[in-house]
């Protein structure tokens, strides 16, 4: 008898299984979108509530306009924030995470409240290593 399992012509094709290690995967290259500096920065900022451009850029202290910008843009084409144009005069945008991105941004939290109730734990092996 062969104990290879037939292959299930109803089950999802190579074309749907996600695999983040598969580098034509999509969930790779938002993966690489939103674990850049700036995007991440900016996911746990929007998590917090709407922003402003303005007081985003604020909020994420040494980032430039033009990457903020650039980052902002890239996090909206993945699905992870909305940009609305609010009828004022001046006119304003706003910016505010969909469900998916505050999905994204929660589980960021918890990675950024990991480091920084670990940060003593990281200055001594940062002062170990260099000796």
């Amino acid at each position: 008898m062969n104990d290879v399992p037939a292959l299930d012509p109803t089950g999802p094709t190579q074309e749907l299984v996600s695999d983040v290690f598969a580098r034509g995967c999509a969930s790779r290259a938002v993966f690489e979108d939103v674990t850049s500096k700036w995007a991440s920065l900016a996911l746990l900022a929007l998590g917090e509530g709407r922003y402003r451009f303005n007081a985003l850029r604020r909020r994420i202290d040494g980032v430039s306009e033009r990457m903020l910008s650039q980052t902002l843009q890239t996090l909206e084409r993945d699905g992870m924030l909305t940009r609305e144009v609010l009828t004022a005069i001046p006119p304003r945008v706003e910016y505010s995470l969909t469900p998916l991105g505050a999905g994204v941004a929660e589980q960021l939290r918890g990675l950024v409240e990991l480091l920084e109730a670990s940060v003593p734990e990281l200055q001594t092996a940062r002062e170990r290593e260099r000796g």
